[in-house]
Protein backbone atom coordinates (compact mmCIF):
# COMPACT_ATOMS: atom_id res chain seq x y z
CA UNK A 1 0.00 0.00 0.00
CA UNK A 2 1.22 3.49 0.33
CA UNK A 3 3.94 4.58 2.27
CA UNK A 4 2.25 6.50 4.73
CA UNK A 5 0.14 3.46 5.35
CA UNK A 6 2.98 1.18 5.23
CA UNK A 7 4.80 3.98 8.45
CA UNK A 8 1.61 3.84 10.37
CA UNK A 9 1.49 -0.02 10.30
CA UNK A 10 5.13 -0.32 11.18
CA UNK A 11 4.82 2.16 14.03
CA UNK A 12 1.97 0.56 15.43
CA UNK A 13 4.25 -2.88 15.43
CA UNK A 14 6.63 -0.89 17.01
CA UNK A 15 4.56 -0.17 19.70
CA UNK A 16 3.30 -3.55 20.33
CA UNK A 17 6.47 -4.85 20.61
CA UNK A 18 8.61 -1.90 23.04
CA UNK A 19 6.16 0.55 23.44
CA UNK A 20 6.11 0.04 27.04
CA UNK A 21 10.03 0.00 27.54
CA UNK A 22 11.32 2.61 25.15
CA UNK A 23 8.18 4.59 24.25
CA UNK A 24 7.67 6.51 21.58
CA UNK A 25 10.84 5.67 20.22
CA UNK A 26 9.36 2.49 19.23
CA UNK A 27 7.12 4.17 16.78
CA UNK A 28 10.04 5.50 14.91
CA UNK A 29 11.99 2.16 14.49
CA UNK A 30 8.54 0.63 13.99
CA UNK A 31 7.42 3.45 11.31
CA UNK A 32 11.51 2.84 9.96
CA UNK A 33 10.86 -1.13 9.36
CA UNK A 34 7.71 -0.58 7.95
CA UNK A 35 9.55 1.86 5.08
CA UNK A 36 12.39 -0.33 4.34
CA UNK A 37 10.65 -2.60 1.52
CA UNK A 38 9.59 0.48 -0.55
CA UNK A 39 13.42 1.36 -1.17
CA UNK A 40 13.54 -1.64 -3.43
CA UNK A 41 12.24 1.55 -5.62
CA UNK A 42 15.58 3.09 -5.28
CA UNK A 43 18.07 0.02 -4.95
CA UNK A 44 16.37 -1.02 -8.12
CA UNK A 45 17.68 1.69 -10.10
CA UNK A 46 21.40 1.03 -8.32
CA UNK A 47 21.17 -2.37 -9.82
CA UNK A 48 19.52 -1.84 -13.01
CA UNK A 49 19.62 0.53 -16.19
CA UNK A 50 16.40 -0.65 -17.67
CA UNK A 51 13.41 1.29 -16.84
CA UNK A 52 11.44 -2.28 -16.86
CA UNK A 53 13.85 -4.22 -15.06
CA UNK A 54 13.46 -1.23 -12.09
CA UNK A 55 9.96 -1.64 -12.21
CA UNK A 56 9.70 -5.48 -12.03
CA UNK A 57 11.95 -5.36 -9.27
CA UNK A 58 9.54 -3.34 -7.37
CA UNK A 59 7.84 -5.82 -4.70
CA UNK A 60 10.36 -8.66 -5.66
CA UNK A 61 12.96 -9.66 -3.08
CA UNK A 62 12.60 -7.33 -0.73
CA UNK A 63 9.31 -7.99 -0.03
CA UNK A 64 9.89 -11.62 -0.01
CA UNK A 65 9.83 -13.11 3.77
CA UNK A 66 12.70 -14.79 3.28
CA UNK A 67 13.77 -10.66 3.25
CA UNK A 68 11.63 -10.17 6.11
CA UNK A 69 13.73 -12.87 8.12
CA UNK A 70 17.13 -11.86 7.13
CA UNK A 71 16.49 -8.24 7.05
CA UNK A 72 14.90 -8.16 11.07
CA UNK A 73 17.81 -10.53 12.61
CA UNK A 74 20.32 -7.78 10.57
CA UNK A 75 18.74 -4.48 11.62
CA UNK A 76 17.49 -5.87 15.09
CA UNK A 77 21.40 -7.21 16.45
CA UNK A 78 22.43 -3.71 14.76
CA UNK A 79 20.24 -1.40 16.48
CA UNK A 80 20.51 -3.71 19.69
CA UNK A 81 24.37 -2.81 19.64
CA UNK A 82 23.75 0.73 19.50
CA UNK A 83 20.93 1.14 21.87
CA UNK A 84 22.06 -0.88 24.72
CA UNK A 85 24.74 1.31 26.40
CA UNK A 86 24.77 3.64 29.15
CA UNK A 87 21.79 4.50 30.92
CA UNK A 88 19.66 2.17 28.15
CA UNK A 89 21.96 -0.68 28.83
CA UNK A 90 19.81 -3.83 29.91
CA UNK A 91 16.45 -1.88 29.08
CA UNK A 92 15.81 -4.52 25.87
CA UNK A 93 17.19 -7.51 24.71
CA UNK A 94 18.15 -8.56 20.84
CA UNK A 95 15.21 -10.64 20.57
CA UNK A 96 13.06 -7.26 21.06
CA UNK A 97 14.76 -5.32 18.64
CA UNK A 98 14.83 -8.09 16.22
CA UNK A 99 11.12 -9.06 16.79
CA UNK A 100 10.09 -5.35 16.11
CA UNK A 101 11.95 -4.91 12.82
CA UNK A 102 10.30 -8.50 12.09
CA UNK A 103 6.92 -7.40 12.54
CA UNK A 104 7.22 -4.59 10.68
CA UNK A 105 8.86 -5.96 7.87
CA UNK A 106 6.60 -8.45 7.77
CA UNK A 107 3.20 -6.82 8.19
CA UNK A 108 4.35 -4.28 5.25
CA UNK A 109 4.75 -7.42 2.73
CA UNK A 110 1.16 -9.33 4.16
CA UNK A 111 -0.96 -5.96 4.16
CA UNK A 112 0.39 -5.25 0.08
CA UNK A 113 -0.66 -8.92 -0.82
CA UNK A 114 -4.20 -7.19 -0.47
CA UNK A 115 -3.65 -4.52 -3.43
CA UNK A 116 -3.93 -5.70 -6.89
CA UNK A 117 -0.35 -4.74 -7.62
CA UNK A 118 0.71 -8.12 -6.40
CA UNK A 119 4.10 -9.05 -4.08
CA UNK A 120 6.28 -11.57 -4.90
CA UNK A 121 5.82 -13.06 -1.36
CA UNK A 122 7.83 -16.65 -1.84
CA UNK A 123 10.79 -14.86 -3.59
CA UNK A 124 13.42 -16.14 -4.72
CA UNK A 125 11.99 -19.57 -4.48
CA UNK A 126 8.80 -18.68 -7.10
CA UNK A 127 8.03 -15.56 -8.41
CA UNK A 128 4.41 -16.22 -8.07
CA UNK A 129 2.39 -12.78 -7.44
CA UNK A 130 0.28 -13.29 -4.45
CA UNK A 131 -2.47 -10.15 -5.00
CA UNK A 132 -5.69 -10.44 -3.66
CA UNK A 133 -7.48 -7.37 -5.00
CA UNK A 134 -9.46 -6.32 -2.15
CA UNK A 135 -7.80 -2.80 -1.32
CA UNK A 136 -6.72 -0.25 -3.28
CA UNK A 137 -3.20 0.51 -2.83
CA UNK A 138 -4.36 3.88 -1.20
CA UNK A 139 -7.39 3.46 1.03
CA UNK A 140 -8.32 6.71 3.62
CA UNK A 141 -11.09 4.35 5.16
CA UNK A 142 -8.11 2.20 6.11
CA UNK A 143 -5.37 4.47 7.09
CA UNK A 144 -7.04 7.66 8.36
CA UNK A 145 -8.12 6.50 11.72
CA UNK A 146 -5.58 4.34 12.40
CA UNK A 147 -3.41 6.95 11.92
CA UNK A 148 -5.63 9.14 14.61
CA UNK A 149 -5.05 6.46 16.96
CA UNK A 150 -1.31 6.32 16.47
CA UNK A 151 -0.82 10.26 16.55
CA UNK A 152 -3.16 10.07 19.98
CA UNK A 153 -1.33 7.43 22.17
CA UNK A 154 2.24 9.22 21.67
CA UNK A 155 0.73 12.10 24.28
CA UNK A 156 -0.32 8.86 26.58
CA UNK A 157 3.02 8.03 29.31
CA UNK A 158 4.58 4.78 28.02
CA UNK A 159 3.06 2.37 30.73
CA UNK A 160 -0.65 4.29 30.09
CA UNK A 161 -3.76 1.72 29.76
CA UNK A 162 -5.44 4.60 27.89
CA UNK A 163 -1.99 4.18 25.26
CA UNK A 164 -2.47 0.70 24.94
CA UNK A 165 -6.27 1.49 24.27
CA UNK A 166 -5.54 3.53 21.72
CA UNK A 167 -2.98 1.03 19.79
CA UNK A 168 -5.95 -1.88 20.40
CA UNK A 169 -8.43 0.46 18.79
CA UNK A 170 -5.90 1.64 15.69
CA UNK A 171 -5.01 -2.38 14.89
CA UNK A 172 -8.71 -3.52 15.88
CA UNK A 173 -10.42 -0.82 13.63
CA UNK A 174 -8.28 -0.91 10.65
CA UNK A 175 -8.00 -5.17 10.92
CA UNK A 176 -12.21 -4.88 10.98
CA UNK A 177 -12.02 -2.52 7.91
CA UNK A 178 -9.37 -5.03 5.76
CA UNK A 179 -12.14 -8.21 6.64
CA UNK A 180 -14.84 -5.96 5.70
CA UNK A 181 -12.59 -5.59 2.15
CA UNK A 182 -12.44 -9.46 1.85
CA UNK A 183 -15.75 -9.78 2.28
CA UNK A 184 -16.81 -6.94 -0.14
CA UNK A 185 -14.33 -8.50 -2.66
CA UNK A 186 -16.27 -12.16 -2.65
CA UNK A 187 -19.45 -10.00 -2.61
CA UNK A 188 -18.11 -8.24 -5.91
CA UNK A 189 -16.87 -11.29 -7.07
CA UNK A 190 -20.29 -12.52 -7.17
CA UNK A 191 -22.21 -9.58 -8.73
CA UNK A 192 -19.84 -9.61 -11.80
CA UNK A 193 -20.48 -13.34 -12.40
CA UNK A 194 -24.03 -12.71 -12.74
CA UNK A 195 -23.21 -9.62 -14.83
CA UNK A 196 -21.54 -11.55 -17.57
CA UNK A 197 -23.28 -14.25 -17.73
CA UNK A 198 -26.53 -11.59 -18.33
CA UNK A 199 -23.90 -10.12 -21.14
CA UNK A 200 -23.96 -13.79 -22.80
CA UNK A 201 -20.39 -13.31 -22.85
CA UNK A 202 -19.09 -16.51 -22.45
CA UNK A 203 -15.06 -16.03 -20.65
CA UNK A 204 -11.91 -17.99 -19.73
CA UNK A 205 -11.12 -15.68 -16.52
CA UNK A 206 -11.96 -12.41 -14.93
CA UNK A 207 -10.57 -10.05 -12.67
CA UNK A 208 -12.28 -7.37 -10.00
CA UNK A 209 -10.54 -5.06 -7.75
CA UNK A 210 -11.26 -1.42 -6.04
CA UNK A 211 -11.10 1.84 -7.70
CA UNK A 212 -8.15 4.08 -5.99
CA UNK A 213 -8.74 5.75 -2.91
CA UNK A 214 -12.35 3.75 -1.84
CA UNK A 215 -13.67 0.19 -1.47
CA UNK A 216 -17.43 1.22 -2.63
CA UNK A 217 -16.60 2.06 -6.96
CA UNK A 218 -15.28 -1.48 -8.56
CA UNK A 219 -13.74 -1.89 -11.57
CA UNK A 220 -13.59 -5.39 -13.58
CA UNK A 221 -11.85 -7.05 -17.18
CA UNK A 222 -12.23 -10.73 -18.16
CA UNK A 223 -10.83 -12.14 -20.94
CA UNK A 224 -12.72 -14.29 -23.85
CA UNK A 225 -10.65 -15.58 -27.19
CA UNK A 226 -10.26 -12.03 -28.89
CA UNK A 227 -10.72 -9.69 -26.38
CA UNK A 228 -11.08 -8.33 -23.24
CA UNK A 229 -13.99 -6.99 -21.82
CA UNK A 230 -14.18 -4.08 -18.77
CA UNK A 231 -17.23 -2.72 -16.59
CA UNK A 232 -17.50 -0.91 -13.76
CA UNK A 233 -19.78 -1.16 -10.54
CA UNK A 234 -20.61 1.05 -6.97
CA UNK A 235 -22.32 -0.23 -4.15
CA UNK A 236 -24.28 3.09 -4.50
CA UNK A 237 -25.72 1.91 -8.00
CA UNK A 238 -29.47 1.37 -8.03
CA UNK A 239 -29.01 -2.20 -9.82
CA UNK A 240 -26.75 -4.88 -8.45
CA UNK A 241 -24.99 -5.39 -11.42
CA UNK A 242 -21.81 -4.44 -13.80
CA UNK A 243 -22.48 -2.10 -16.44
CA UNK A 244 -20.95 0.05 -19.10
CA UNK A 245 -19.62 -3.24 -20.51
CA UNK A 246 -16.71 -2.46 -23.11
CA UNK A 247 -14.78 -4.66 -25.44
CA UNK A 248 -11.00 -3.80 -25.77
CA UNK A 249 -9.75 -5.99 -28.92
CA UNK A 250 -6.56 -8.48 -27.96
CA UNK A 251 -3.97 -5.74 -29.35
CA UNK A 252 -0.68 -7.54 -29.26
CA UNK A 253 1.84 -5.64 -32.11
CA UNK A 254 4.60 -7.07 -30.04
CA UNK A 255 4.54 -10.48 -29.44
CA UNK A 256 5.76 -12.38 -25.79
CA UNK A 257 8.12 -14.43 -28.55
CA UNK A 258 9.93 -10.99 -29.83
CA UNK A 259 10.94 -9.94 -26.90
CA UNK A 260 11.92 -11.55 -23.50
CA UNK A 261 11.03 -7.72 -22.16
CA UNK A 262 7.28 -8.63 -23.07
CA UNK A 263 6.71 -12.07 -21.82
CA UNK A 264 7.79 -10.21 -18.12
CA UNK A 265 5.55 -7.21 -18.61
CA UNK A 266 2.80 -9.57 -19.66
CA UNK A 267 3.41 -11.46 -16.60
CA UNK A 268 3.93 -8.79 -14.54
CA UNK A 269 0.26 -7.54 -16.04
CA UNK A 270 -1.38 -11.31 -15.12
CA UNK A 271 -1.59 -11.54 -19.13
CA UNK A 272 -3.88 -8.35 -18.87
CA UNK A 273 -2.64 -6.26 -21.47
CA UNK A 274 -2.26 -4.39 -24.98
CA UNK A 275 0.74 -3.35 -26.84
CA UNK A 276 0.04 -0.46 -29.71
CA UNK A 277 3.02 0.18 -32.29
CA UNK A 278 3.25 4.10 -32.56
CA UNK A 279 6.47 3.95 -34.98
CA UNK A 280 9.28 2.47 -36.04
CA UNK A 281 10.99 1.94 -32.01
CA UNK A 282 8.37 3.36 -30.13
CA UNK A 283 5.13 0.98 -28.37
CA UNK A 284 2.78 2.27 -26.19
CA UNK A 285 1.59 -0.60 -23.37
CA UNK A 286 -1.16 -0.64 -21.55
CA UNK A 287 -1.92 -2.72 -18.35
CA UNK A 288 -5.50 -3.80 -18.59
CA UNK A 289 -5.73 -4.48 -14.29
CA UNK A 290 -6.36 -0.90 -14.06
CA UNK A 291 -9.58 1.23 -15.51
CA UNK A 292 -9.54 3.72 -18.70
CA UNK A 293 -9.36 7.34 -18.18
CA UNK A 294 -11.08 6.92 -21.88
CA UNK A 295 -13.73 3.68 -21.62
CA UNK A 296 -13.11 3.99 -25.85
CA UNK A 297 -9.56 3.91 -25.90
CA UNK A 298 -7.65 1.15 -24.50
CA UNK A 299 -4.53 3.23 -24.50
CA UNK A 300 -6.21 5.42 -21.89
CA UNK A 301 -5.16 2.93 -19.36
CA UNK A 302 -3.73 4.57 -16.05
CA UNK A 303 -1.04 2.13 -15.98
CA UNK A 304 0.17 3.27 -19.61
CA UNK A 305 3.94 3.12 -20.33
CA UNK A 306 5.87 4.36 -23.34
CA UNK A 307 8.50 1.17 -24.79
CA UNK A 308 11.08 1.82 -26.90
CA UNK A 309 13.92 -0.62 -29.12
CA UNK A 310 17.33 -0.21 -27.66
CA UNK A 311 20.40 -2.33 -27.75
CA UNK A 312 18.33 -5.21 -29.12
CA UNK A 313 15.88 -4.70 -25.87
CA UNK A 314 13.18 -2.59 -24.64
CA UNK A 315 13.34 0.21 -22.43
CA UNK A 316 10.56 2.78 -21.23
CA UNK A 317 10.28 6.15 -19.95
CA UNK A 318 9.86 6.19 -16.16
CA UNK A 319 6.52 5.80 -15.28
CA UNK A 320 3.73 8.10 -14.32
CA UNK A 321 0.17 8.29 -13.83
CA UNK A 322 -1.70 8.98 -16.90
CA UNK A 323 -3.55 12.12 -16.48
CA UNK A 324 -2.90 15.57 -16.05
CA UNK A 325 -5.76 17.47 -13.69
CA UNK A 326 -5.95 15.53 -10.50
CA UNK A 327 -8.85 17.77 -9.42
CA UNK A 328 -10.51 16.25 -12.82
CA UNK A 329 -10.42 12.64 -12.36
CA UNK A 330 -11.09 12.64 -8.16
CA UNK A 331 -14.64 14.37 -9.67
CA UNK A 332 -15.49 11.91 -12.21
CA UNK A 333 -14.38 9.35 -9.56
CA UNK A 334 -16.61 10.65 -6.61
CA UNK A 335 -19.43 10.45 -8.74
CA UNK A 336 -19.08 7.46 -10.10
CA UNK A 337 -19.35 6.07 -6.36
CA UNK A 338 -22.24 8.08 -5.92
CA UNK A 339 -23.95 5.74 -8.29
CA UNK A 340 -26.45 5.42 -11.47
Amino acid sequence: MDSLTQIVLGAACGEAVLGKRIGNKALLFGAIGGTIPDLDVYVGNLLYGNEIDVMLFHRGFMHSILFAVLAAFILGWGIFKLYDSGKRFGATTKWDWISLFFWSLFTHLILDCFTPYGTQLFSPFSNYRVALNNIAVADSAYTLPFLICMIVLMFFNRTSIKRRLCLKLGLGISTAYLLFTIGNKLYVDLIFRKSIKEQGIEIYRFSTQPTIFNNVLWYAIAETKDAYFVADYSLMDRKNQFSNFRKIPKHHDLLQEEYNDIKNLAWFSNQYFSVHKINESEYRYNDLRYPLLDSTDSNSSVFSMLLFVEDSRLDMEPFEPKFENIETVLSALWERVKGV
